[in-house]
């Protein structure tokens, strides 16, 4: 079968979406004997991708051209093609396609619609108007977790059946890597790390609160912030800036992934405070690197983390304190194999396969 993939998420974005796409599509392309035949549609194209690539450019004037280009540039090109199915791995759309055209569409989580105090006005918006019509229109929805399909079943029950759930790929880029050298350069020594986008789902105002805490009772510990600036930051920026150990809280930003993988292979542990996530990708780059992983026990991370990591109540300051005292006094130890253990259950390889046979099955009556 001839399967379209919109890639734009390579060429738009740096965080979950973009990780998802780029794993996905490398993975298929290092797949020997691949099952189906993939073209990408993208805004850029990449010179050692071993599949066809239609550039489809996205230019921000003239206003209202970007819906163009997304419910009639791009299907009138798809149907050129004859692709027998478009994949979206960023679930929005596909859309406008004749009906022998299947749509295959990826849901990593639906924040938009049980968190909405937590997005941007015009995200709340596109999701409640568009999401229900994807969902039903879609020929098969891939969910990242099984507290996500809970979540669509619960949200538009009619759709239960076009559901599969295939777990995320671990990156092969994660692995112990002592090199310290940042650290140095930041003239620090023990910390604790958090990494994702600063936005308020991630709950990193309770985090800044817990770290008071546990600052009070252990003074040579410091805090290393990863991920860029988001949307509704005011309260953490607030939080900031009047914190008694201000000085000792680094704010990074986004960094390259090699910076990353010798923070979290450094780092007493990486705490993710997150409210709700469909999977967490940061918890599973933690466990490669055999850094201990202090969780939010809601939504779908106590999937990925498994039974090697520290839960908490992620609206329980004093709790992720004492995770956090626990952790540094070397009360509960896991073993850095155990870790890796867990890390090691969770392979692009067998996501592809998996992908694969999916589809296939979409066509089973073709074959």
């Amino acid at each position: 079968m001839k399967i379209a993939i919109i890639a734009d998420s390579l060429d738009n974005q740096n965080a979950g979406v973009y990780n998802y796409t780029r794993s996905v599509i490398d993975a298929l392309a290092q797949k020997k004997n691949r099952a189906h035949q993939y073209i990408l549609i993208r805004q850029k194209k990449e010179a050692h991708l071993p599949f066809k690539q239609i550039i489809v450019g996205n230019i921000k004037l003239p206003i209202g051209y970007a819906t163009f280009r997304l419910f009639f540039l791009i299907p009138q090109i798809l149907k050129k093609e004859k692709v027998d199915a478009v994949f979206e791995p960023a679930h929005f759309g596909p859309f406008n396609l004749p009906k022998r055209i299947k749509r295959i569409t990826m849901i990593h989580d639906l924040t938009p619609i049980l968190f909405p105090e937590h997005h941007r006005w015009h995200s709340q918006f596109l999701q409640k108007l568009f999401l229900p019509i994807i969902l039903k229109k879609a020929d098969l929805i891939l969910a990242n977790s099984y507290h996500t399909q809970k979540d669509i079943i619960t949200y538009q029950p009619q759709v239960e059946h076009k559901i599969k759930t295939i777990h995320l790929g671990r990156d092969h880029f994660f692995y112990p890597d002592k090199n310290n050298s940042i650290l140095k350069d930041l003239n620090i020594d023990q910390y604790f790390l958090s990494v994702g986008t600063v936005e308020p789902r991630k709950n990193l105002v309770t985090l800044l609160k817990a770290f008071t805490l546990f600052k009070n009772d252990n003074p040579s510990i410091q805090l290393i912030i990863v991920g860029g600036m988001g949307w509704k930051t005011e309260l953490f920026e607030k939080e900031l800036e009047q914190h008694p150990y201000r000085s000792e809280i680094h704010l990074l930003g986004f960094v390259k992934k090699e910076t990353l993988r010798h923070l979290y292979s450094n780092a007493l542990a990486l705490i993710y405070s997150s409210l709700y996530e469909g999977f967490g990708f940061p918890i599973l780059e933690a466990l490669s690197c055999e850094c201990p992983a202090i969780v939010s026990q809601t939504s779908s991370m106590p999937e990925v983390g498994g039974q090697v990591s520290h839960y908490f109540d992620p609206l329980d300051i004093k709790g992720l304190k004492d995770k956090m005292d626990l952790v540094y006094n070397h009360k509960h130890e896991i073993k850095s194999k155990e870790l890796k253990k867990q890390a090691f259950k969770f392979s692009w390889e067998k996501y592809v396969e998996f992908f694969e046979l999916e589809i296939k099955s979409l066509f089973d009556d073709k074959y």
